[in-house]
């Protein structure tokens, strides 16, 4: 009895334990996911009255706008990423580029060059059980057969990532300029004019300045800064109804907007560019997912943000429906008692800078995403926090970033402008999503097509309605976003085009791997001391780019490791599972493969740390192989047979963190983790005969026993000359590292061959050329010291 009461209070408290984890990290949330979304009061009936509607005395237009700001704020934010999207996180991770990492994961429609069947293997890459419907199957075939469609699949995420970073420019201006505006109800005519501006660029210019301190140094005040400015506008909305207009609730129905629409009309249709922009920082919601919890993010925005929110617009709908002088000029600030204008003013402020830094901060997150997938030129990323993963800093856009965003800031001068703008670029982005949903309903889900029809036309003629209200706005401010779109997207676009055809040249170029065990003295060809790392994009074969080194160069290092550094569909590759090691020729011959997997959110090594640990994981794999080969009783005879198979490149292994205690070992590289895995098929892509070892999830340790009969004195000669063989591989390993290690890199030029159409030519010969001349190169990528640098030159015909 006494056990059964014991378990139960143990129960009740890690229950206590979870939820005050969930509660905690949903006050959390406040300040970086809902930041953006709870400034919107500030600006969206300034927007929605700026010229197609007037205030009139019937109240008509305000309550129909009321109407319109309920039902997308409850039909959109709470109930299509709340309780839908949301859903559809990539282990725990959400944003654009989940989403295209699922359907790429359950159909085959990625356009990364160098997939391997043995990424598959990777724990975090989570597949359902195959659809036993016929229909969604059929849909996972259209999309597989037609390539044309893997294209316009990649174009619409590169749109939605495009217009992502288009709000990463907007929102800041907006956000800080109206919030500042406020000032107007405060200082004369005279001088708010030269205030205004000339304090919101200040703002702007301080907030891009201190990026690179990242925000962990600040964000401990993001959250209280939020929940003020939520108390406050909340508050504010209880006094508004109750001491103006106690009845606003009845413009809650949908009847006004019918009202509404069936009195203005085309000029109502119009202005709901400007109501779109109460779900401003909707979509946050997802692309933060990984820093919360579903559990966390619906709590804090179904308990507390959306409710504040329609409070705080029912308010400001009360006093204008009872004030009518000030029609021509609508603002939150109108609606503000004088007595607590300057505290409001000032908790606004601060707000518009903790929005602003969230979009800013997605921003880096997106172009890494992109850079790390093969869609952006490479840039230069600063990881701002030790602990805090995925908190990064990218000088190049930050400083692009800031200077686009005061020169918006003072070409546009007023808020209709910029809400026109925000407006377009924040519904291109849901309608992506709400097209990639439908896919991951059908693909991923295995849900009937005619759910992810239904889903794709209900939110889909929304997002259309406020889309086109948005698009006819082309001449007053929506310009710009569709102008940056495509000025991004051609950028994006001509890098991934070239990149891919950079590795098909590779491809069709690369050398048989018996050019590579023929080279040796009796050519010219030395051996000397050292560690060389040819990095190439090839999963298998030998690049073209080290046969051209050595025919300039007749040497090459005593241990050589082709290393692949690549991205696979997951947000994160395990550690554990990073690497995947193999043997290139004979063991004699000290030649590696080392194929090194990231997933878009990973955070890349630097130089030291990553040469000691390949060093390190090389050791792994050596021992591994040799308690392979006395596991499974080989004669010593038998090394020409395996040195046959060797030479074809037959196997891999992902060096994890399985003991192997009885296994021969080396005291210089002890410090390295010990080897594991266990071996079961993949064929790659490229090589359907390649053996890919793998390692499954919850293997425990591994023991290898050396087990010598005393009548079989020949297995144990054989088993003494196997530790003597690892010894010496080991000890030449160890050499070479004190000998030093060379990063040998490709410097390519690519150009289009004789024949290409003009396009063609224009994107590779000038539009890629210029930006690798002008971005960050591979070295500088991988952080690569210059003086172990050496560089072949590259010429790609494609």
């Amino acid at each position: 009895m006494n056990m059964d009461v014991n378990q139960r209070r143990r129960r009740g408290s890690s229950q206590k334990d979870s939820w005050r984890k969930v509660l905690l990290l949903a006050y959390q949330s406040l300040g970086v996911v809902y930041g953006d979304l709870s400034i919107s009061p500030l600006y969206v009936f300034k927007s929605t009255f700026a010229e197609d509607i007037h205030h009139s005395e019937s109240n008509e237009e305000i309550f129909g706008v009321l109407s319109f700001v309920f039902w997308t704020l409850t039909l959109l934010p709470l109930f299509k990423y709340v309780f839908i999207v949301l859903r559809a996180d990539d282990n725990g991770e959400g944003g654009t580029f989940a989403l295209y990492s699922l359907i790429c994961r359950h159909a085959k429609v990625g356009l990364l060059p160098n997939r391997q069947v043995a990424d598959e293997a990777v724990s975090t890459y989570k597949l359902e059980h195959p659809p036993e419907a016929r229909s969604s199957s059929k849909v996972k075939k259209l999309l597989e057969k037609h390539r044309a469609l893997h294209t316009a699949l990649l174009v619409l995420v590169l749109l939605g990532t495009c217009m992502v970073i288009g709000d990463g420019l907007l929102t800041p201006a907006i956000s800080v300029f109206t919030a500042v505006s406020g000032l107007e109800s405060l200082m004369s005519p005279k001088h708010h004019e030269y205030a205004v501006i000339p304090i919101t660029c200040l703002i702007l210019v301080c907030l891009f300045a201190l990026q690179h301190y990242g925000t962990h140094r600040v964000g401990f005040i993001f959250a209280p800064i939020v929940l003020v400015w939520l108390l406050c506008i909340s508050s504010l909305g209880l006094y508004n109804i109750f001491h103006w207009n106690p009845r606003v609730y009845e413009a809650l129905s949908p009847y006004y907007m019918y009202k509404f629409l069936k009195k203005t009309r085309i000029s109502g249709w119009m202005s709901l560019g400007g109501v779109l922009l109460c779900i401003t920082g909707s979509e946050a919601m997802f692309a933060d997912l990984g820093h919360f919890s579903y559990v966390a993010i619906q709590i804090a925005f179904t308990f507390l943000v959306y409710p504040t929110l329609i409070l705080a617009y029912m308010g400001q709908a009360a006093y204008l429906s009872k004030h009518h002088k000030n029609s021509a000029e609508i603002s939150f600030y109108l609606s503000v008692p004088e007595s607590v204008k300057w505290p409001i003013l000032l908790v606004a402020i601060l707000a518009s800078v903790v929005g602003s830094q969230a979009i800013i901060s997605g921003t880096f997150s997106i172009i890494n995403q992109s850079q790390s997938l093969s869609c952006f030129p490479r840039v230069k990323v600063i990881h701002t926090s030790d602990k805090i993963h995925g908190q990064i800093y990218i000088p190049e856009i930050n400083w692009i970033l800031m200077i686009l965003c005061v020169a918006v800031t003072i070409g546009f001068r007023d808020t209709k402008h910029l809400g026109n703008a925000s407006g377009l670029a924040v519904m291109t982005v849901m309608l992506v999503t709400t097209c990639l949903m439908s896919l991951v309903i059908v693909l991923c889900w295995h849900k009937p097509p005619l759910v992810a029809l239904c889903f794709l036309l209900f939110f889909g003629s929304i997002e259309s309605l406020y889309f086109s209200a948005s698009l006819v706005k082309f001449a007053e401010g929506a310009w710009l976003p569709i102008l940056l779109a495509l000025f991004l997207m051609t950028i994006m676009f001509v890098w991934h085009y070239a990149t891919i055809k950079k590795y098909e040249f590779d491809l069709h170029n690369k050398v048989s791997l018996e050019w590579l065990l023929a080279l040796g003295p009796g050519l010219g060809i030395s051996r000397v001391p050292g560690i060389g790392l040819v990095f190439t994009d090839l999963t298998s074969g030998i690049p073209a780019n080290f046969s051209r080194f050595v025919t300039n160069l007749p040497a090459f290092h005593r241990v050589l490791v082709f290393v692949c550094v690549k991205s696979v569909p997951v947000p994160y590759v395990p550690p554990a599972e990073r690497y995947l090691i193999g043997r290139v020729g004979p063991p004699g011959h000290r030649s590696y493969r080392c194929i090194i997997r990231y997933g878009y959110r990973d955070v890349h090594q630097d130089i030291d740390s990553f040469e000691s640990e390949l060093i390190a994981k090389l050791a792994d794999f050596i021992r591994y192989d040799c308690s392979r080969k006395c596991e499974t009783d080989s004669p010593l005879a038998d090394n020409e047979s395996r040195s046959n198979e060797s030479s074809s490149e037959s196997r891999l292994a992902v060096i994890g963190t399985v003991v192997f205690p009885n296994a021969a070992t080396y005291d210089e590289t002890e410090e390295s983790l010990q080897p594991a895995s266990v071996s079961i098929g993949f064929p790659t892509i490229e090589s359907m005969g390649d053996v890919i070892e793998v390692e499954p999830v919850g293997v425990g340790k591994r023991r290898v026993r050396f087990a010598v009969d005393d009548d079989e004195s020949e297995s144990e000669v054989q088993l003494v000359g196997m530790e003597r063989q690892l010894h010496q591989e080991l000890e030449d390993l160890w050499a070479a590292r004190q000998a030093g290690t060379a990063f040998i890199l490709g410097h390519s030029h690519v150009r289009a061959k004789q024949g290409s159409s003009i396009l063609k030519r224009l994107a590779i010969n000038f539009g890629y050329n210029f930006l690798r001349r002008n971005c960050r190169g591979p070295d500088v990528a991988l952080r690569v010291p210059p003086v172990s640098l050496l560089e072949v030159g590259m010429v790609y015909v494609v």
